[in-house]
């Protein structure tokens, strides 16, 4: 690679990570199609070349056999980059007990074109590194009057009032929100959409926090200059969101 590349000199990629089920990528919960388009999409908006689709599939194919988890970068002129990697080692103990997750308020940790997933993730990742020397797995991200908004790897959902709640404002649409969305709806459960203000968020039954790897993490305890927070990780709400990978990984 050039070490003059708009990637290594400005972040200027596109990414999506996505967990592959059954070593397959037709299967439903991988979500091979959701996951290209999020890459096309931001690709168009930002005018860059597309990438060879087939090759970029066939890439992605060639590691099914190695790693369950797939991260697929775009450049700016159609290269693709697929690596894979491994699930977290305590995936099973983090959707069963819950995580700790710190508000990061610190302006500086506040994300650009926060509706694309650019290779210029640095805010999220120095927030997510300045909270895990506190003892915290997860940081949560807020806009400019305090709201939270997102996880630094994934989208927020809230229990109270006997229905399920997600963060709205400036924010990634993750896929497996989409599909949370989706499937709840599917159940006839309607879903909230507030800005998640102190107010609102310290009345909040269960947290929990989703992303297309680890599917559904409950948070057991938020750290906050506001007050802490220890929302049920074991709450049976949350069975409606787990329900949605266990329906359809056995459809």
């Amino acid at each position: 690679m050039d070490i003059h590349d708009p990637g290594l000199l400005y972040g200027a990629t596109v990414f999506t990570t996505l967990r592959v089920y059954s070593q397959s990528l037709d299967f439903p919960l991988t979500n091979w199609m959701a996951h290209c388009d999020r890459l096309r999409g931001s690709i168009e908006a930002m005018r860059w070349q597309l990438p060879d689709w087939k090759r970029l599939r066939k890439g992605a194919r060639s590691l099914l056999p190695y790693y369950p988890v797939l991260r697929i970068t775009i450049f700016a002129d159609g290269r693709e980059l697929i690596i894979g990697r491994s699930l977290p080692k305590n995936l099973q103990q983090l959707q069963q007990f819950g995580a700790i997750a710190k508000v990061a308020d610190n302006p500086m940790f506040r994300r650009q074109l926060s509706t694309h997933k650019t290779g210029n993730y640095l805010p999220a990742w120095l927030a997510l590194q300045e909270v895990q020397k506190l003892g915290a797995r997860e940081a949560i991200l807020v806009d400019s009057n305090g709201n939270w908004l997102e996880t630094s790897t994934g989208n927020l959902w809230g229990w109270k009032d006997d229905r399920w709640y997600t963060p709205n404002g400036d924010l990634l649409p993750g896929i497996a929100r989409s599909q949370l969305l989706n499937w709840l709806h599917s159940q006839n459960l309607s879903v909230g959409r507030d800005a998640w203000n102190w107010n609102f968020v310290k009345n909040l039954e269960a947290i929990a926090y989703s992303n297309s790897v680890v599917e559904v993490i409950p948070l057991s305890r938020i750290i906050s200059t506001q007050g802490n927070l220890t929302p049920d990780p074991c709450h049976p709400a949350l069975e409606y969101l787990r329900s949605c990978f266990r329906l359809s990984s056995s459809a």
